[in-house]
């Protein structure tokens, strides 16, 4: 209490006036924070609390739009605090410095903290978790413009941070309970996804589209084309770690059995498919010649046969393919087929996702062009370090005069 008054009535600095007023505290993230950085202010700024406090304070009094209760983070109090501080005494510029960074660590703690909405969580460093007031304070001082941060709730997904606004949009103009409730689960699947801050890729299975980020910006994106109504995009995280060029297309099962041995048992070729039949799944299995399979038996699903389309032009992978350890067998990959790119309803695949601009997002990951060493198959390429990428589903969509929702196509929403 007495090196808060001191820090009050005596003309300090104010990184002196706030390290005086933690010395009366008992550890914490908060002091521990402002130790580490030697007391400079995050919100102070020369002299004065910068413009970053009007934007914090409006986000905590629209906070009810994130599912949270403005009170929560007493908004008035800092009211009074930045009342008190307009003087310019480094005691109430300090006092006032650190309510605003506790009460906004505790906002966007509250923000972030996940709910379950059934992402599969194939890489389990990545699973979403209520991050620690040290990590967002940390988070928050690491752009150079703290204050374009704050205003643009920097810390969220953009797509958080709109469909936020369209939450906003809905309740101002009194849309019903069900597009309330569709708008808090489209919500909810957002908070789960980092910061552009980030660096890391998101596939929105509802419009079709992949968006990459990082450097506190979208980077890029393009058109996607994704699982069916029948094999649907799972909402999984993973992290990419591995590019495959001139990669192999292994024909699943029901394949075999649907399209391709009805073709062989037509007359056509496994060599004017561009395919080859091996032994096994092995690592080193044995080409087969098609007159040693009982095509018969393929097409009424008694065998199962091991097909690969080879690489090539014609290979349904394109040029390269980019691997996340998952088990729902699920990466991204080049297409030779552009025409579905070019639909508005992109959902046809069998739950990978065709890249429209597969060489742009290879060169963003190795930040150079990738390129084939010659035409030898399945050119295993690692990454420097690995990216996570993040499959989920945003139906909800701005329109004129409000909010509407895409076709719930998976079903999801209900």
């Amino acid at each position: 209490m007495a090196a808060a008054k001191a820090a009050q009535n005596a003309a300090i600095p104010i990184d002196d006036a706030v390290a005086l007023i933690l010395r009366d505290e008992t550890g914490g993230d908060i002091k521990r924070f402002y130790a580490e950085r030697g007391y400079r202010p995050l919100w102070v700024r020369s002299g004065r609390v910068g413009e970053a406090a009007q934007s914090l304070l409006g986000w905590l009094d629209s906070a009810r739009l994130d599912g949270l209760k403005p009170s929560s983070y007493d908004p008035d109090d800092l009211r009074a605090a930045l009342a008190a501080a307009k003087g310019g005494d480094a005691g109430a510029l300090a006092r006032a410095e650190l309510a605003l960074s506790k009460s906004f660590a505790r906002y966007v703690r509250d923000q972030r903290r996940p709910r379950d909405v059934g992402m599969i969580w194939a890489d389990k460093t990545l699973k979403a978790k209520r991050p620690d007031t040290g990590s967002v304070l940390r988070a928050a001082a690491f752009p150079k413009d703290f204050a374009a941060y704050v205003k643009n709730m920097g810390w969220m997904s953009e797509h958080y941070v709109r469909l936020r606004r369209l939450t906003g949009h809905a309740r101002d103009r009194g849309a019903p309970e069900e597009a309330l409730d569709r708008l808090a689960l489209n919500l909810d699947r957002a908070r789960i996804l980092p910061g552009p801050w980030t660096h890391h890729i998101v596939v929105d299975a509802s419009s079709g589209q992949l968006t990459y980020y990082g450097g506190g910006k979208r980077e890029g994106s393009m058109r996607v084309v994704v699982g069916a109504a029948e094999t649907q995009t799972p909402m999984l995280a993973g992290t990419i770690q591995w590019v495959i060029l001139n990669p192999y297309w292994n024909v699943p099962d029901y394949l075999a059995q649907r399209s391709i041995a009805p073709k062989v048992l037509a007359g056509r070729s496994l060599q004017s498919l561009h395919m080859e039949a091996l032994s096994d799944w092995g690592p080193n299995p044995r080409k087969l010649s098609s007159s040693e399979i009982d095509w018969q038996a393929v097409a009424a699903g008694r065998q199962l046969l091991r097909l690969r389309e080879l690489p090539g032009s014609h290979n349904s992978m394109g040029k390269v393919k980019f691997l996340f350890p998952n088990q729902e067998g699920i990466y991204l990959h080049d297409t030779p087929d552009r025409a579905l790119l070019q639909k508005d309803d992109r959902h046809f695949s069998n739950g990978c996702i065709r890249l429209e601009k597969a060489s742009e997002l290879g060169r963003w990951l190795f930040q150079k062009p990738l390129r084939a060493k010659g035409k030898a198959p399945e050119q295993a390429v690692p990454l420097p370090v690995g990216v996570p990428v993040y499959l989920t589903y945003f139906t909800a969509v701005a329109v004129d005069g409000g909010v509407a929702f895409r076709k719930d196509v998976y079903g999801r929403d209900g």
